[in-house]
């Protein structure tokens, strides 16, 4: 479950036995509790226009504990359970009324649920503690009575938060869809949808999380299944989550979930903010350990839909059912623990996927949000806070008649049809036949990624010998590309998943790969697909294992003509095959993308791929590979930067020689504080902008802008260390990635000029005082029990300070936004409207913005 978001410092802190299941906790006999505070206010909460939030009950933690999942039965009462306790019935007061709101224990012995689902006239329960699994609870005498249990399948690696979590009827109505985060072992499977070819597939050593978190332990990370009742049955449906906690499905039959980020990698090019994903069939999305995650534009996994910024992602829901205007029963509801955000996420059709618009529904300070149902019986949401001890409580939402309904959208038929190619492709991920593979072959190139990615997956699931000789022999880049990673997948296991952790590709087929992608025009390939090519070379790599020296000069002649390319994901992957091949002008072509970086991110990614090369390298260069750590002790990022910057230096040592080593002794020894480093000159003040300053000329913004420019300026600005733009960034502030969308360039410029004049409600930073005279000002980013974690400098994740809730006196937001003001009054007007247009680009360098 992702409710802590600094989970494995604090866990051993406050771990406990947890009570036994089925059995409500009581007050020590020897001492009286202390008075519980009651759950957040409504009152202090910021709800959508035109809807009303009521607590209906605040929950005695003493007695009932901290709720964390939620489901309905049939007669409209909600059923609910304690993180660390058993199960409760809630029968809520009618609407209009708050008061009554009967709360029994429910007598079957089982607790520590994280997933509740009442179908097939049973109550389904996923348990994530001593007793993980998926569990059925009925009635002994076909009465309300719910008392006995029984285990349909026992889940590993229950007991943290990232065990079994949700279970929710699939749109078929036959079969049940239960998720498991990353720490669940993957269970039996008698069918799957996703090719069971997995692997790490890094062709350098991995990284491992800098404080160790999860070493060792393999892909493919959080999985979702499709069950029958019985729980006899089991298909894997899905794989490569973090930590989702829930899913739903939409009126359309497409699953979506809210998987969990891992803060600890903030400003690292690994980072992966929470982000709302539509799960497709045979899907993967690239969770791995440490520094080995994939990036969203990796072609062998999907990306979001949506990235949502930093959270803690626990319930969701569709808002069907519900008595709310049209646009909101359509809205795919999601809450982040941490922030206390409860967003609607509204969906909208694009190409064969979704886009999406977010929305803050309802926002609080603190508000946990734990899980939200929609009542059938009476049309409300109703929602819950709670988790880790903290205080929990029982709510509910309902339109109050004002709100004005939005047109229903027009239907998008080129969408529709996009939508009906990828389910088609759908229908072969399992053997099927030459026709699956002639199917398949035809949309391998599409334009569409997931359609591209289905066909692929339905290639896959088919006798490679029915396809191996097409794949070799295809001449289109956009099909041979994903036909020659798919050859490779099929054709041997990935080292880190055999026993010995050698390759076992055969050497031969290694060539006649390397030939089939020896044959493609780099230099006619569009930026993506040079990406997605270099990706390639590094599955077949890792899969098949150092290429002859014939091969690696053939290789070698036909890219180092051509890189760097320019294109900051292309040169980043291809750079891990130049160091993999240990060529020698890779040190000198390495350091000065290095050195050109305008970006801590950037930069990381290249000094993590050079630290195992050996070959090539000059004294010169080395001293400023390694000079590089130095300036580097000033970065900031999460918990595990510093470590990671740690492990990345001793691979880096370790490829050097005794002799090497003492040579250099003194750069390997230095650090900021011995070591005084070159210093660029200060940028003189230019002016302190005013927005009247600058609007007449943003018209210029239009067209004969600067993008290298631009987006150094995006760094020097410190935009970077907040912004997350075009996959990459910080994630304290708004992703800008889509921006143009929303705003104009005055917009964008009135924001950057004037950050406190409206500050985004999701951003916003809350003013605490305390009795003892303090005031703190900045995000709530965490909660344990009664206490309460805020950041204080969005440059810095790591800056927190720990406030006692019942220490607090006031709290309120802050007028004051945390993007200082001021970021561009160095800049002269050219380069403030070369950074709008950068921003204004969506990433794209081919935008008319910088045509001359």
């Amino acid at each position: 479950m992702t409710l802590a978001r600094y989970a494995l410092p604090l866990l051993a802190a406050l771990a406990a036995p947890a009570a036994a299941l089925g059995q409500a906790k009581q007050p020590p006999k020897d001492k009286p509790p202390a008075k519980e505070p009651p759950a957040t206010d409504p009152a202090t909460m910021k709800v959508a226009k035109g809807f009303k939030v009521e607590l209906l009950y605040s929950v005695p933690k003493n007695e009932q504990g901290s709720w964390v999942s939620m489901c309905t039965d049939p007669k409209g009462r909600l059923i609910v359970c304690d993180q660390y306790g058993g199960l409760y019935r809630v029968t809520p007061p009618p609407v209009g009324t708050t008061e009554g709101t009967k709360v029994e224990p429910i007598p079957a012995k089982i607790g520590q649920a994280q997933g509740l689902l009442w179908a097939f006239d049973a109550l389904y329960v996923v348990v994530n503690g001593k007793d993980s699994g998926l569990y059925k609870v009925t009635s002994s005498k076909t009465d309300d009575t719910l008392d006995t249990v029984e285990l349909l399948r026992a889940l590993e690696g229950g007991g943290g938060e990232h065990g079994p979590h949700a279970v929710m009827l699939h749109p078929d109505g036959k079969r049940l869809t239960v998720v498991c985060g990353n720490q669940t072992k993957l269970t039996k499977f008698d069918t799957t949808k996703v090719p069971p070819v997995w692997g790490e597939d890094h062709l350098l050593p991995r990284v491992p999380d800098g404080n160790g978190f999860m070493k060792g332990v393999m892909g493919p990370g959080g999985a979702m299944y499709n069950v029958s009742p019985d729980g006899k049955s089991w298909e894997l449906f899905s794989v490569g989550f973090r930590n989702q906690y829930d899913a739903a499905y939409n009126k359309a039959g497409d699953l979506f979930t809210y998987d969990a980020d891992m803060e600890w990698d903030f400003n690292t090019p690994w980072y992966r903010p929470t982000r709302v994903c539509l799960v497709t069939s045979g899907s993967e999305f690239g969770w791995r350990n440490g520094a080995g995650k994939y990036p969203a534009y990796y072609v062998d996994n999907l990306p979001p839909v949506v990235n949502i910024g930093p959270g803690s992602p626990t319930g969701v829901t569709f808002g069907y059912g519900a008595k709310f205007p049209q646009k909101y029963q359509d809205a795919f509801f999601i809450c982040d623990w941490s922030y206390g955000k409860l967003y609607a996420v509204h969906l909208k059709p694009s190409g064969s996927g979704y886009a999406a618009d977010l929305e803050e529904f309802v926002t609080g300070t603190p508000l946990p949000l734990t899980d939200l149902v929609i009542n059938p019986v009476d049309g409300a949401m109703y929602f819950a806070i709670g988790g880790r001890k903290t205080k929990s409580g029982l709510y509910r939402v309902t339109a109050d008649g004002t709100a004005k309904d939005a047109p229903a959208p027009a239907g998008d038929p080129a969408a529709t049809a996009a939508r009906e190619v990828r389910l088609g492709l759908e229908k072969l991920h399992a053997k099927v036949g030459p026709e699956a593979v002639e199917a398949a072959w035809k949309e391998l190139g599409s334009a569409d990624r997931f359609i591209r990615f289905a066909a692929r997956v339905a290639i896959e699931q088919q006798d490679a010998k029915l396809w191996a000789d097409k794949a070799l022999a295809e001449t289109d880049p956009a099909k041979a590309i994903p036909a020659v990673l798919a050859l490779a997948r099929v054709s041997a296991p990935c080292p880190e998943h055999t026993k010995d952790k050698k390759v076992a590709g055969d050497p031969a087929l290694r060539g006649k790969l390397l030939d089939a992608l020896g044959r493609i025009d780099f230099a006619k390939l569009s930026d993506e697909q040079k990406t997605d090519l270099a990706r390639t070379y590094q599955v077949v790599l890792n899969r098949f294992g150092q290429p002859t020296e014939s091969e690696r000069k053939a290789w070698l002649a036909k890219y180092a003509p051509a890189f760097p390319t320019g294109s900051r994901f292309a040169d980043a992957e291809l750079l891990q095959v130049f160091v993999f091949l240990q060529d020698e002008a890779t040190a000198a072509k390495g350091m000065k993308l290095l050195k050109e970086s305008p970006t801590q991110e950037e930069q990381l990614e290249y000094v993590r791929a050079l630290r195992m090369l050996k070959a090539g390298w000059t004294p010169e260069l080395r001293r400023d590979y390694f000079l590089w750590f130095v300036r580097a002790e000033n970065y900031k990022g999460g918990s595990s930067f510093a470590n990671f910057l740690k492990l990345i230096k001793a691979d880096a040592v370790a490829t050097l020689t005794d002799a090497e080593k003492t040579a250099f002794k003194e750069v390997l020894t230095a650090t900021a504080k011995t070591t005084k480093l070159p210093e660029e000159a200060p940028r003189p003040f230019v002016k302190a902008y005013k927005v009247a300053d600058l609007e007449g000329a943003v018209e210029k913004v239009k067209a004969g802008r600067d993008f290298e420019r631009g987006r150094k300026l995006f760094a020097t600005g410190k935009c970077f260390a907040c912004h997350r733009f075009d996959n990459e960034g910080g994630s304290n502030g708004p992703d800008l990635t889509g921006v143009a969308g929303r705003f104009s360039a005055r917009d964008l410029l009135e924001s950057i000029v004037d950050p406190s004049k409206e500050v985004s409600d999701q951003y916003a930073a809350v003013e605490i005082r305390t009795t003892d005279e303090r005031i703190v000002s900045g995000r709530i980013v965490n909660l344990s029990s009664d206490n309460v974690m805020v950041n204080t400098d969005m440059m810095n994740p790591g800056s927190t300070v720990t406030v006692d809730r019942k220490q607090i006196e006031s709290m309120k937001p802050s007028k004051v936004s945390m993007m200082p003001a001021g970021l561009i009054d160095t800049f002269d007007e050219a380069e403030v409207l070369d950074l709008l247009a950068y921003v204004l680009s969506r990433g794209d360098r081919n935008s008319a913005m910088f045509k001359k």
